[in-house]
């Protein structure tokens, strides 16, 4: 039986151009899952599919904004939040995994999974709230993005520490799409005040990590993989309460295996303090926190935690805006995913930032929207960074722009060989977050009494 994606009237908003281009892309969607049923399949015919996918997404996102900006919406800042990472972050992961298992059953099947489930979410719940004039409470109780970069890192260790896989962080704003088959675990803290923790491996994840010392599938095999799921499950909330001063006295008093529908119904109800979605390679996995009240992070105690005298982000800080009152932009440029993103979640509050993932598609971000501060990774493939910075030294025009570099090399032969090709700083990318944040504010606020 073929998956199809039906249109319902509850997905109408009652506003021409939101409703036109949902449908547009729910009709994009069921193409390709005709796609995935037909025996001759063309890898192109996908791609172009997909590629007309993501330019009516990113192109309804700015016509639902301006939209929402014309009605003034008081959601309009959550909104841009989740339209940001759908568009920065779980696009270009989805399609970079399509391309790295050249278009795999399992990939073309995240990319459907987790766009379809995130397009009738946000068209049922956010989209639904515009008409409304209702504020998006999903996501009013996130950690601030420094917070979230640093939880984000360090769900990633723990996730390489148990697997031994390199995560890559598909979403920061999950909303609980249906990603595969998954074992779907809840652990709640707490008496009165109930924090909870969700948790979904994909099937697959397990039963090819810790689950492969089991035999051939069995409904006792089954049974197993279930207990491997909730025994990790608990050891990475465990782990990861310890960042909360005040979850750490509280004892777990439930735990549960979920049925998806079941995970879904309870994640709707909830405002999570972080939802994160991540590809381990070998399958998919989600953790989402939500507390009543929600809960204060640490900050400090970890070597990757953010220190404890941090900057006031909230802060007006004339440094960190132009002379016509804008944000001050920032063009990060690294082939990594998980590098854009941290750097994204990390500045993108008191900066506008712009990302990039090669050296041409540097120069073409440069030359459209000259950039205040290019982050520039030193060990890039193809165009490496130095090359990259001659490039931008020998244009008049781009000459002035400062050119900090990134790098994991710290070795005294490397920082010297770095540092004589003149760039206008060097930051290891073993620092802290915190640090990155604090070395960039001061950077701008040097150049400001310079000037």
């Amino acid at each position: 039986m073929k998956t199809r994606l039906k249109w319902d009237e509850r997905y109408n908003t009652g506003v021409f151009i939101i409703d036109k281009e949902h449908k547009k892309l729910f009709g994009i969607l069921n193409k390709l899952f005709d796609f995935v049923h037909k025996e001759e399949k063309s890898q192109f015919a996908c791609q172009e599919a997909i590629k007309y996918f993501k330019d009516h997404a990113i192109q309804h996102f700015a016509d639902e904004e301006n939209y929402m900006a014309s009605i003034n919406y008081p959601g309009l800042k959550a909104h841009r939040r989740i339209h940001r990472d759908f568009r920065e972050r779980t696009i270009p992961a989805l399609e970079s995994e399509l391309e790295q298992t050249h278009f795999s059953a399992d990939s073309i099947q995240h990319f459907l999974g987790v766009c379809a489930g995130w397009l009738i979410g946000h068209t049922l719940i956010e989209d639904s709230m515009i008409v409304n004039g209702e504020p998006v409470r999903h996501w009013e109780n996130l950690l601030p993005e420094e917070e979230q970069a640093m939880m984000g890192q360090t769900l990633a260790s723990l996730l390489h520490s148990m697997f031994r896989l390199d995560c890559r962080l598909i979403s920061s704003c999950y909303a609980g799409d249906r990603f595969g088959a998954v074992f779907c675990y809840r652990l709640v803290y707490g008496d009165k005040s109930k924090w909870e923790f969700f948790l979904l491996f994909e099937e697959q994840l397990i039963r090819s990590t810790i689950g492969n010392v089991l035999a051939a599938k069995s409904e006792a095999m089954d049974m197993m993989l279930s207990n491997v799921a909730k025994y990790a499950a608990r050891q990475l909330a465990e782990r990861l309460r310890r960042h909360f001063p005040s979850l750490e006295s509280l004892e777990l008093k439930e735990e549960q295996l979920l049925t998806y529908e079941q995970f879904y119904k309870l994640y709707q109800q909830r405002s999570p303090q972080f939802s994160f979605l991540f590809d381990t390679g070998r399958g998919y996995f989600a953790c989402c926190m939500a507390g009543d009240p929600p809960a204060e992070i640490r900050i400090h105690s970890q070597p990757d935690d953010l220190p404890a005298e941090r900057t006031d982000r909230f802060r007006p800080d004339s440094t960190k805006t132009a002379a016509d009152g804008r944000k001050k932009k920032i063009l990060v440029v690294d082939d990594s995913d998980f590098m854009r993103s941290a750097m994204l979640d990390l500045l993108g509050s008191d900066y506008e930032v712009l990302t990039a993932d090669s050296g041409m598609s540097a120069i073409r971000s440069i030359t459209l929207a000259r950039p205040d501060l290019v982050l520039l990774d030193y060990e890039m493939p193809v165009c490496s960074g130095s090359q990259m910075l001659e490039m931008i030294r020998s244009q008049k025009d781009f000459a002035d722009i400062p050119v900090i570099f990134l790098t994991c090399r710290v070795d005294r032969e490397s920082v010297k060989k770095a540092i004589s090709l003149k760039p206008d700083g060097y930051l290891s990318k073993s620092l802290s977050v915190g640090s990155v944040k604090k070395e960039i504010d001061h950077f701008f606020e040097r150049r400001g009494r310079a000037q």
